[in-house]
């Protein structure tokens, strides 16, 4: 009984094997032909891709700095493309003339021409550098300004030019050392002298008529151009209304009064001296030399102390301040 279980016992044993090894060479065919299947579907799959990426357009460098969604425009000149210039006014040249110092400069420019570039020629006459001339014509002139936009014509074309020569800055700047011990009297004699304002003559017709109600306001310690009205409300010494007109097209400075106007040739004008009114230091008393001897200047009370400069550089055709 004992061996028939036993032989039993051994059947399922190898009935046991027999089936777990069929199973495992199973299991060994699938897993042959997983691996055998693998390849050619990874190839298949790499291939579409690769046929997917050679439809795609290439992109270029100058297309990723270009944002989505906005053409790259066209840097090419077309062959119709033309560049446009800016056309200068065609050259009109006229003849001026330029007066400085008391000299007179007949010059060719174009009328086109500024200011600023007219400066420029006048160095070159006169020696004048361009960062110290002021230019007048008809008044002040600003350097942007065409002779055109000033309506120069053969008729009106006279340039005043004040200014001062590099010669000329340079003596200042070093004086002469002998020629002012030379003169130390006759200075402390000038200046132990009453100011003009206390002398008997002027202090009589300050004291008789006063102040003009209708004279310019004064402005102490200012130095303006010249204004392009006349210069009113001031009085000379019999107390008589003056005005003063610069002409600069004929070179003339008009003094006028209610009776006469006095024109005068500016080169004729030997000096100009002037002080301040004290207790009224915004207003001077002016005294234009019109010959050689005290007796000739013509005396003009509360002149605007911020024309003062003006009124000499313009009349003696030089800076006063120098």
């Amino acid at each position: 009984m004992e061996d028939q279980n036993m032989n039993s016992d051994e059947e399922n044993k190898s009935s046991g094997d027999k089936e777990f090894v069929e199973k495992r060479e199973d299991a060994s065919k699938n897993m042959e032909t997983a691996v055998t299947d693998s390849p050619s579907e990874i190839i298949d799959t790499s291939s579409a891709e690769i046929a997917v990426a050679a439809e795609v357009t290439p992109v270029t460098s100058e297309q990723t700095d270009t944002p989505a969604g906005l053409s790259q425009p066209n840097l090419q000149p077309t062959s119709d493309a033309t560049v446009p210039t800016v056309e200068r006014p065609p050259r009109e040249p006229i003849n001026i003339k330029i007066i400085y110092n008391k000299k007179k400069y007949d010059h060719f420019i174009d009328i086109n021409c500024t200011i600023l570039e007219l400066k420029c020629d006048i160095e070159k006459l006169t020696g004048v550098p361009v960062a110290t001339q002021k230019v007048m014509y008809k008044g002040s002139t600003q350097d942007t300004q065409t002779l055109k936009q000033l309506k120069v014509s053969k008729s009106a074309n006279k340039f005043m030019v004040i200014g001062s020569t590099m010669d000329d800055l340079l003596k200042v700047a070093t004086p002469d050392i002998k020629a002012a011990n030379s003169s130390g009297a006759g200075t402390a004699t000038a200046t132990s002298k009453e100011p003009l304002c206390k002398q008997t003559v002027h202090k009589k017709v300050l004291d008789k008529h006063g102040k003009p109600e209708d004279v310019a306001v004064g402005i102490k310690g200012a130095a303006l151009p010249l204004p392009n009205t006349p210069l009113s409300g001031m009085y000379n010494k019999y107390g008589g209304k003056t005005r003063l007109t610069f002409k600069l097209d004929s070179d003339e400075l008009w003094i006028g009064t209610k009776e006469r106007t006095q024109k005068i040739k500016m080169p004729s004008i030997k000096d100009i001296v002037s002080q301040p009114i004290e207790g009224h230091e915004d207003y001077h008393i002016m005294g234009i030399q019109l010959g050689s001897t005290e007796a000739s200047k013509y005396w003009i009370y509360w002149v605007p102390a911020q024309y003062i400069n003006a009124i000499k550089d313009t009349a003696l055709g030089k800076w006063g301040e120098f």
